[in-house]
C-alpha cells in the first residue's frame, strides 16, 4: 500500500526547506500544501495545535512538528538512502550540537538584521562571530559531516537564501568576511536537492520588505 505523505509549508521558509531537501535528498514523493501564515488552514492547526506552525509533515495521517524532528524523523524511517545523521553516537551528538547552534545563534542573528530597528550593525556583526565559528567546524571539509552531505548541512543550507536579505539589511558582505563557508554553500547548491529547494533570494527580500512594512519598520 502506498503511504501518505503530505506537507504543510511556506516557499520562504528556511525551516520548511530543510524538510523538502531531506525528502529530496531520500527520493521520497510527497504532496505539498501551500500554507498563508496570515490565515491559516484549518488543517495546519488540527495537525499542529501547540505551535500552530510550519512545517508539519502528516506521514499516514500522523503529524510530526518541528523542522528538526522532523528531518530525524524522514532520516530514521528512510534509512535506506543518502542517511544524514552519521551512525556512530558520538559524531551523531556532535552533528545536534551544532545543528542547535544554528538554530539558536544563527536565526536569531538574522531575525534581529531585518527584524528589529537600529540592531542591523550589531546583529550582522554577531552573525560573522556564529559563520566564523561554523567556519571553524567546517574546516577543509566539503561538508560538515565529512565527505557525504549530511545534518548540519540541511540545518544550515537553506539560510544561504537569506544572505542576500541579511548583506542588504545592514550592507556588508559574508562571502568577504566568511569565503569558505560561502564556497561551502555553492558547493551544496550542486546539489539538485539542494537548488531545487531553495526559494530565490529576491523573493525572500521582498517578503521581508512586505513584512517590514507591515509591522512598520520601514
Amino acid at each position: 500500500m502506498a503511504e501518505a505523505l503530505v506537507l504543510l509549508d511556506f516557499s520562504l521558509s528556511p525551516f520548511g526547506v530543510r524538510v523538502r531537501i531531506a525528502l529530496a535528498e531520500k527520493g521520497i514523493k510527497y504532496e505539498y500544501k501551500e500554507e498563508d501564515l496570515k490565515d491559516k488552514s484549518s488543517l495546519l492547526l488540527q495537525m499542529n495545535p501547540v505551535h500552530k506552525q510550519i512545517p508539519v509533515l502528516i506521514h499516514n495521517g500522523k503529524p510530526i512538528c518541528e523542522s528538526f524532528i522532523i528531518v530525524q524523523y524522514i532520516d530514521e524511517v528512510w534509512k535506506d538512502k543518502s542517511p544524514l545523521l552519521p551512525s556512530d553516537p558520538y559524531r551523531q551528538a556532535q552533528a545536534r550540537f551544532w545543528a542547535d547552534f544554528v538554530d539558536k545563534k544563527v536565526v536569531n542573528c538574522g531575525r534581529r538584521i531585518w527584524l528589529v530597528k537600529g540592531e542591523e550593525k550589531e546583529a550582522a556583526k554577531e552573525l560573522i562571530e556564529c559563520l566564523k565559528m561554523l567556519e571553524g567546524e567546517l574546516g577543509d571539509k566539503p561538508y560538515f559531516g565529512g565527505e557525504s552531505f549530511g545534518f548540519v548541512d540541511v540545518a544550515l543550507v537553506p539560510f544561504y537564501s537569506w544572505f542576500y536579505t541579511y548583506e542588504t539589511c545592514a550592507n556588508f558582505s559574508i562571502e568577504a568576511e566568511c569565503p569558505k563557508l560561502v564556497a561551502w554553500a555553492k558547493r551544496c547548491m550542486e546539489k539538485e536537492s539542494v537548488s531545487n529547494s531553495l526559494p530565490d533570494p529576491h523573493k525572500i527580500y521582498d517578503y521581508v520588505l512586505q513584512v517590514r512594512k507591515r509591522i512598520g519598520i520601514d
